[in-house]
């Protein structure tokens, strides 16, 4: 075969995209796996992993309003219609192939991008006054061990209605992180799809950020 019968390929995804898209798969799973200490309250690393996620969705979302080429969301924007008929056509073999996001996955990344956001916001929010986040780290054990007393004797005084709420808040935190992650399984499975369909290994595209230009 002559070198201008090999396919050839493109660079379509830029290193923030790909590291981004790494770093939050690690950021997730420390977080998700490291959801309670021994005391049943955060644990640090999940904390700061949590923290981890907020951010690298906060870069995502920005560069994909200002990044180039096929990053930005107006790149991959389409239709439920347009997305729904590219999902009929690639359980059956024969869907559209895209250099860029296809239209199942824009709406992934767009029901990812919001339930991180709401998993990052709710645990902020079931966290804040326990003293086990970054001011805890910043200002030493007295400072956190102040604020969990402060804490504790709010909740004592709250009664039942104080627990409850942020029991809810706990509970919404834990089910969209479950959410979260049959979303990611989800992905996983429209990835596999996706490659066996145009035969293309779309996870080392990932990492290097070239594909192939042809159909």
């Amino acid at each position: 075969m002559s070198s201008t019968d090999q396919p050839t390929s493109i660079q379509v995804w830029d290193p923030l995209v790909r590291y981004g898209h790494w770093a939050l798969v690690v950021a997730f799973a420390v977080a998700y796996l490291s959801s309670e200490d021994e005391s049943g309250g955060p644990d640090q690393l999940h904390v700061w992993s949590g923290y981890a996620v907020g951010f690298i969705v906060a870069v995502r979302v920005l560069w994909g309003l200002v990044g180039a080429g096929h990053a930005r969301f107006s790149d991959f924007a389409c239709g439920p219609i347009t997305a729904l008929k590219y999902l009929t056509d690639e359980v059956r073999g024969r869907a559209k192939r895209y250099i860029g996001h296809s239209p199942a996955a824009a709406y992934m990344i767009a029901a990812l991008l919001v339930c991180l956001t709401a998993t990052v916001v709710t645990g902020l929010v079931a966290n804040g006054d326990g003293g086990k986040g970054a001011r805890a780290s910043v200002h030493g054990l007295v400072i956190a061990q102040a604020q969990a007393d402060e804490h504790k004797g709010r909740s004592e005084r709250g009664g039942k209605h104080g627990e409850g709420g942020e029991s809810a808040v706990g509970e919404l935190h834990e089910a969209l992180a479950n959410i979260t992650l049959g979303l990611i399984l989800l992905h996983i499975l429209g990835v596999g799809l996706a490659s066996v369909a145009h035969r293309e290994n779309l996870v080392a595209a990932m990492f290097s950020g070239r594909k192939r230009s042809g159909d």
